[in-house]
């Protein structure tokens, strides 16, 4: 089909996603449109839950598999909203709706991109296309979910708006519960062991603490004091404070480490809630990369987490739109965000494919 219809159809569908409630875990009507587009175009499909996913026509089980995805689902909109978040429009160049940045323009341009390589002979890899559900909760039945179900993956291009630059790493995540405990006691009565002021010294902790090991791309761990909470009336000093702190993790650490670093060594107790959003990362003279870096792409390192933490192998994070937009109110992407979009992972793809 020619590019620019199929950019025009790419539009209309992403049109048609923000006008369905798709928030995480109530994605059934999108994954049917984007079942729709599917069926228009003669591509064969499955869906497990309200993940719809894909094989390019001459699939080759000897060939490596790049995975395309991005994700169907949204955040809730916020009361700053002056515009419907369900109804698009075009205003100024701009199409306004929720999703329609986050990811919603990065996921029907890849499926477009997906469909322009659909039917190609002798490409290098196999292209398997995923519009996963759940990711913004990172629930039960999103793309870590469906790994088990999917052939295996040997390089991703993972839809998220990144201004079409190359993110070449992503930073993980662990979120730790921490508490610092005392003496619970009157407060009329002399107390020398006050999780209060216990905590002071804690939080002085955190804030001078310095990891080690900085990334080219990513630089140094961020963790951040996010949560504080104690006590229950004026009169009673607290037996515990308990706080949450938030861990991004740089490409030259598992999360295993981290929380194995910070529990042997951080003056108070510490639980971490998960381990499984890892950071990631792909070599910077990858093919893929090269491929983008020739059509002028610029590489960085990302500090917001993605579907890349499910995988195990290299990802990119690349798409249109800008995530200084995603979950801000009147969410919008430009029209020609979106052209150049499909425009340039076709020109990627060429470089790497064929």
């Amino acid at each position: 089909m020619n590019q620019d219809l199929l950019t025009q159809k790419a539009i209309e569908l992403l049109k048609e996603l923000i006008s369905i409630q798709s928030f995480s875990q109530e994605e059934e009507g999108t994954a049917a449109a984007i079942e729709n587009w599917f069926k228009a175009f003669d591509i064969s499909f499955k869906r497990e839950h309200n993940n719809v996913f894909a094989k390019n026509k001459y699939w080759d089980d000897s060939k490596p598999t790049l995975l395309l995805n991005s994700h169907h689902d949204t955040v809730k909109p916020n009361q700053a909203y002056t515009k419907n978040p369900f109804q698009p429009h075009i205003e100024d160049g701009k199409l306004y709706g929720l999703g329609s940045n986050d990811a919603g323009g990065c996921l029907v341009s890849l499926i477009a991109t997906f469909t322009h390589f659909y039917s190609s002979k002798n490409l290098s890899h196999n292209l398997l296309m995923v519009a996963s559900a759940e990711e913004e909760n990172a629930g039960e039945h999103s793309l870590r979910g469906l790994l088990p179900s999917l052939p295996k993956i040997d390089v991703a291009i993972v839809g998220e708006p990144t201004l079409m630059q190359l993110a070449i790493a992503e930073k993980g995540l662990v979120v730790f519960d921490a508490i610092v405990r005392g003496t619970p006691s009157h407060a009329a009565h002399p107390n020398d062991n006050n999780a209060i002021y216990n905590t002071i010294e804690v939080l002085e902790w955190f804030k001078n603490y310095s990891f080690d090991k900085t990334s080219e791309a990513l630089g140094d761990v961020k963790m951040t004091v996010t949560q504080i909470n104690a006590g229950s009336q004026h009169n009673v000093v607290p037996s515990q404070v308990n706080l949450v702190i938030d861990v991004r993790v740089n490409d030259r650490y598992s999360n295993k480490e981290i929380a194995d670093l910070l529990k042997s060594e951080a003056p108070c107790e510490l639980k971490e809630r998960g381990l499984k959003l890892n950071s990631s990362r792909i070599d910077k003279d990858h093919p893929l990369v090269k491929s983008g870096i020739a059509l002028g792409r610029e590489t960085y390192g990302s500090p917001t987490l993605s579907d890349q933490a499910a995988l195990t192998c290299q990802s990119l994070k690349l798409g249109p739109g800008d995530s200084t937009r995603s979950h801000s109110a009147d969410e919008f992407i430009y029209i020609k965000e979106i052209e150049e979009g499909i425009d340039l992972y076709i020109k990627i793809l060429e470089g790497f494919l064929i």
